[in-house]
């Protein structure tokens, strides 16, 4: 088992991977002049289960960019499984259709963090029980 921090919650990561007795996974995530988020893992993670901590909190767009690159990278290094630990799910408010023409944002964000690669999801508060269906 190994745990990669995402940018959006570095002393959660720390406290969890002290808690662990744990490293960090060696990792390096920057962003590139025009705003694109760039994400190299440094280290070897092949068959590994790896855990990455990472909120889509504000700014929820960048922050959700970079769980998805993460992941992506993390799948590309043949982890074993991947499970994204997610404290603040961005989007879960936007659950249902309200009024017609309009996105359901949740399903959206649980599909595009399913089809990244992230075998399970772990999170506090999903606003609504049926955001679980969305996985």
């Amino acid at each position: 088992m190994k745990l990669l921090s995402g940018n959006s919650n570095k002393p959660l990561s720390k406290s969890i991977a002290k808690y662990l007795k744990s490293k960090l996974v060696n990792s390096s995530i920057r962003k590139f002049s025009d705003g694109e988020i760039y994400i190299e893992i440094n280290e070897n993670i092949r068959g590994n289960s790896i855990f990455i901590i990472q909120s889509v909190s504000s700014p929820a767009n960048d922050n959700l960019m970079e769980l998805l690159l993460c992941i992506d990278a993390l799948k590309r290094s043949s982890a074993k499984n991947i499970t994204a630990v997610i404290p603040y799910f961005g989007y879960a408010r936007q659950d249902r259709k309200v009024v017609p023409r309009t996105s359901i944002s949740a399903k959206l964000v649980s599909n595009l963090i399913t089809k990244a690669g992230a075998d399970r999801i772990v999170t506090v508060d999903l606003h609504a029980g049926q955001i679980q269906g969305f996985f």
